[in-house]
């Protein structure tokens, strides 16, 4: 049995909304969350409290405080996959030149969990706690694609948002596409979530050889040739099996 204290489930709600939408007043949050205003007000003055989150004046609006930090910090050092990856990252960043991310699922959304970004002045912007759904994106398609057969028909149950003309929105063509990235071990996307945006993704596995999380390079389609894409898939495919031999993985 489970056992949900829904004021605890309702503040943990809202403080997930200011974490992924900083800046919004009460009104927006409360019809975000589902409370009436005066209910989200309650709640967010005792996240304040507690030093979670906090108020900025003069437009009241709320964004992340000191303990949420504490928290995040100290689940990053928790977590061991983060705390794995984390020294590869910034290897394989200097190898390639280019922002390297790890995702995980959560749902049907896939989250950063992890990154490094690149030094140069033209580069894919991506933040740790970005979200967006599985069919985009090389990382999201790859998780998908190893997520199993009722995951995939969960997301198809639902109609595909399209971000750009390169984004696969046909349910038959997905199926196609991640019966493709199964057999090649790898996904890539070429503008599928931002037109200037390339991306090339690899499984890290754990030791019962479940898909954990994908390791990605992303890079602007404006420097990535053919051959730079080759070279990205080779290293990202490289690296994600080193990781997941440290994370127990036997297979090939």
């Amino acid at each position: 049995m489970t056992y949900i204290v829904d004021a605890v489930d309702e503040a943990l709600g809202l403080l997930m909304l200011v974490a992924e939408h900083p800046s919004l007043g009460v009104t927006e949050l409360a019809r975000r969350a589902g409370l009436t205003k005066a209910r989200a007000f309650r709640l967010l003055s005792t996240l304040e409290h507690r030093g979670m989150i906090a108020r900025e004046a003069p437009a009241a609006v709320y964004k992340l405080s000191y303990n949420a930090l504490l928290v995040g910090n100290a689940a990053r050092e928790q977590v061991d996959l983060i705390k794995l990856v984390t020294p590869s990252l910034a290897a394989l960043g200097a190898a390639c030149g280019e922002n390297v991310i790890v995702r995980v699922r959560d749902g049907l959304e896939s989250v950063c969990v992890a990154r490094h970004e690149s030094s140069q002045s033209v580069r894919v912007h991506t933040e740790v706690g970005n979200r967006r759904p599985l069919h985009v994106g090389a990382s999201g398609k790859l998780l998908l694609a190893y997520g199993g057969d009722v995951l995939i028909d969960a997301v198809l149950a639902n109609a595909l948002q399209r971000f750009t003309d390169k984004t696969i929105v046909d349910p038959q063509a997905l199926r196609d596409e991640l019966a493709a990235i199964r057999a090649a071990g790898y996904a890539v996307s070429l503008g599928e979530r931002e037109p200037d945006a390339v991306s090339a993704a690899a499984p890290l596995r754990d030791h019962s050889g479940s898909t954990v999380a994908s390791l990605s390079i992303a890079s602007p389609a404006s420097r990535t040739t053919q051959e730079v894409l080759d070279r990205h898939v080779a290293m990202v495919v490289e690296q994600a099996a080193v990781l997941s031999r440290s994370l127990g993985y036997t297979g090939t």
